[in-house]
């Protein structure tokens, strides 16, 4: 997929969004053909070269841009060319779908084997446990702490689990 069609999909826009804030966006939104430094980037962009650099290690920590060291002769200096490699990201979007999977599993095992209860008044909510050691009374307030049924949220968390194993191929025993 080339750059321009993966810039344009809006799935992967707000990936990129995702991993180097709003401040980092023009740098992920506009990568060049071949190796660019920092500064050129900055000075092209009209950014801080911090913004600049903060987002281009955001980008290499996540396999989406890589460097080279040069160093200047006369001065000594080391000089970073970077350049971008986008057709990472699908990869890196499936291994996202498989870290949500694997959380949202947990998180519905976590519901489904835990009791529940709930301040009604601060909307605080505590397992079993840590109501029956606040004596079922909120600890904020003193209002009673009820019983809360949390089917819907496990309804919820369970269909998206199934949605995203579809969507995934992943066979889903549970």
């Amino acid at each position: 997929m080339a750059f321009e069609d993966l810039l344009n999909d809006p799935v992967i826009q707000k990936y990129l969004h995702e991993l180097v804030g709003p401040t980092g966006m023009p740098v992920a939104a506009a990568p060049p053909d071949g190796e660019v430094t920092d500064e050129e980037l900055a000075e092209e962009l009209g950014l801080e070269l911090n913004d600049v650099r903060r987002a281009l290690f955001i980008l290499y920590e996540n396999d989406l841009a890589t460097y080279r060291r040069v160093r200047d002769e006369d001065s000594g200096w080391l000089t970073y060319l970077w350049t971008f490699h986008y057709d990472n990201i699908p990869e890196n979007l499936q291994e996202e779908m498989y870290r949500l999977l694997d959380a949202l599993e947990d998180r519905e095992e976590y519901e489904r084997t835990h009791e529940f209860y709930l301040c009604e008044v601060c909307s605080l909510r505590f397992e079993f446990g840590e109501a029956m050691d606040f004596g079922f009374e909120c600890p904020e307030c003193g209002s009673p702490l009820d019983a809360m049924e949390n089917d819907r949220l496990r309804e919820a968390m369970s269909r998206r689990v199934e949605e995203l194993s579809d969507e995934l191929n992943v066979d889903v025993t549970g």
